[in-house]
């Protein structure tokens, strides 16, 4: 059995249902994609992990025609959606691709924000041949970069099962370098100049390596 940890982008906001909306608003982001379901009488759900003004994101699903029926549950700035969407065409297309290919989805789907575009983080388990074959069948418009591959292993614990290459190369110099110290021995601007990313660009990346990292060590496999 084979498992591959990839990032999924593309740069049209209507070919997936509620991005566009979601992807408008400074007020709230879609931080992960905890649950899709299959695809009954045109329409699914999705249950959608929330940070910020759970209110927007009320707001945002009463004004958005995809969103058939919604819930938001969550205090303070962080939340859960669980929302029924009419079928968009592309989305379809990709949920069909892994159905038909009885590739599985290793929940959550993280939300990643590339320079352009939206895009998310995800491993699937199968075969190998599975997984090239979904990965060849993905519609025109999107980018699947392989992050890593191996045999899979539900029970290991090692960060390179965790994180994404990138992730573990800044996770590993932040730690060289004492960002974990106390007092902080450096910075997110330090710490860019060294990888050639712009400082925002670590603080994401670090905010999702200590969410990963807690999700696996403290609540467990």
């Amino acid at each position: 059995m084979r498992y591959a940890t990839v990032t999924l982008t593309w740069t049209d906001l209507s070919v997936l249902p509620l991005d566009d909306a979601f992807a408008s608003s400074d007020a709230m982001s879609v931080e992960a994609i905890r649950y899709v379901s299959p695809i009954r009488d045109e329409a699914y759900a999705e249950l959608l992990e929330l940070r910020g003004d759970l209110e927007e994101a009320r707001r945002l699903l009463a004004d958005d025609e995809d969103a058939i029926a919604y819930d938001v549950a969550g205090d303070g700035e962080r939340g859960v959606a669980y929302v029924q969407c009419r079928t968009a065409a592309v989305a379809g297309e990709l949920l069909s691709i892994l159905h038909e290919h009885e590739i599985v989805v290793d929940w959550p789907l993280s939300v990643i924000d590339p320079p352009s575009g939206r895009g998310f983080e995800l491993t699937v388990i199968g075969t190998s041949r599975a997984i090239q074959r979904a990965a060849a069948d993905l519609p025109e418009g999107f980018r699947l970069d392989l992050e890593r591959t191996g045999e899979y292993d539900p029970g290991t614990g090692r960060l390179s099962s965790v994180l994404t290459d990138r992730q573990l190369e800044l996770f590993e110099l932040a730690v060289a370098e004492g960002y974990y110290e106390v007092p902080r021995e450096t910075t997110h601007r330090e710490l860019a100049a060294d990888l050639d990313l712009s400082p925002a660009t670590v603080s994401e990346h670090l905010q999702r390596v200590e969410s990963k990292l807690v999700s696996t060590y403290v609540d467990g496999p």
